[in-house]
């Protein structure tokens, strides 16, 4: 099918499009025809008929993205939009696709690329700001005329770690079900044996009561480059980050054990910071990209009853790792914990053999 013969891009919507100016003509539609790699020179009513898919996909696609379309009669959309519709409505065509997959798919990659686009953003704004002694605005203006240059390599880049992403997560499914009898999980079972664990810093909000938007910034960036590198390192794999926390899973006990101790160890070369754990042993639902059940709630609330540098279990994961001389293991006093009833909470250490 043919496409429609383009249209004048000449207003803006909350997705950048520029404002009362022919394309590239204004600085806002410069940065946008740089960064969308052509001008928005298509409308919703062209995008439905090159595509030949229904006008509420499209409709939907858009706003799964995170962009919907309030306009449908400007020309918003570029080359590039309508042939991105037609890959993914020739997946729906061969039947590869229900709606339910599609829409779960394209939320994702709106989700992710929504957050990773603001941080990297960010990123160069901090860079900015220092390299330059720039307040924010003025470093925000500054990133305007640097970011469309980096767009092809930050793309580049994208694609080539969410390959190798891709391929970490199909060699795992490989190495933990290639014997499965297919028969799955039995009940009310959630389907995914994990180490769930939370790591946070002690006494966030009074730690950083009175910093400034740079040295919050840092404050927030050691903890969690530094919480990543440990959790990485350990053979884990860091979930999400939540303001002062991190929520991290690992494929076995031990695993959780290292990452556990390795998270809450202090660092003697950098500034510190108080971090205390919780993990334990038990079964996860896996879905958009974070991971759901009563263990996870288990695993947050054993978090908030450690001290600082200390890491807690429950007694079924102390089980576990009982039999193994790299830990000792301490059981502590009772507690009540509200919605879970009495824990019994035991300390995780290394064991040291003199």
């Amino acid at each position: 099918m043919t496409s429609p013969e383009p249209h004048d891009a000449s207003r803006t919507d909350r997705d950048g499009a520029a404002v009362e100016t022919s394309a590239g003509a204004s600085t806002a539609g410069r940065i946008d025809e740089a960064i969308l790699g052509g001008p928005r020179t298509y409308t919703f009513d062209d995008l439905v008929a090159a595509t030949g898919l229904s006008a509420e996909f499209v409709e939907n696609y858009w706003r799964w993205l995170g962009l919907p379309v309030t306009r449908t009669a400007e020309a918003r959309f570029t080359r590039a939009d309508m042939e991105s519709l037609r890959e993914i409505g020739a997946l729906i065509d061969d039947g590869q696709l229900d709606e339910q997959a599609q829409m779960t798919l394209i939320r994702s990659l709106g989700h992710t690329s929504d957050r990773l686009a603001l941080w990297q953003v960010e990123a160069f704004v901090e860079h900015l700001g220092r390299r330059f002694e720039l307040d924010d605005v003025s470093a925000r203006l500054a990133a305007l005329d640097r970011i469309p240059g980096f767009a092809d390599v930050l793309a580049r880049q994208l694609e080539h770690a969410w390959r190798r992403q891709l391929a970490a997560l199909m060699g795992r499914f490989a190495t933990e079900f290639a014997g499965a009898d297919g028969a799955g999980t039995s009940g009310d079972q959630l389907p995914l044996r994990r180490a769930i664990g939370f790591a946070d810093i002690v006494s966030f909000t009074k730690r950083t009561a009175g910093l400034g938007s740079q040295e919050l910034a840092e404050y927030v960036q050691l903890f969690e480059s530094r919480a990543r590198d440990v959790i990485t390192e350990a053979g884990g794999r860091v979930v999400k980050t939540i303001g002062d926390a991190v929520l991290f899973v690992a494929d076995d006990v031990v695993t959780g054990a290292e990452c556990a101790l390795g998270l809450a160890a202090p660092h003697a070369t950098e500034e510190e910071i108080p971090v205390r754990v919780g993990f334990v042993w038990g079964r996860v639902l896996s879905r958009f990209g974070d991971v759901f059940g009563s263990d996870v709630n288990l695993a947050s609330r054993i978090t908030e009853l450690a001290e600082p540098a200390q890491v807690l279990v429950d007694p079924p994961t102390a089980a576990l790792l009982s039999s193994s001389k790299r830990y000792a293991l301490t059981a502590q006093a009772p507690q009540a914990v509200q919605g879970l009833g009495e824990i019994t909470p035991v300390r995780l250490q290394r064991a040291y053999t003199g």
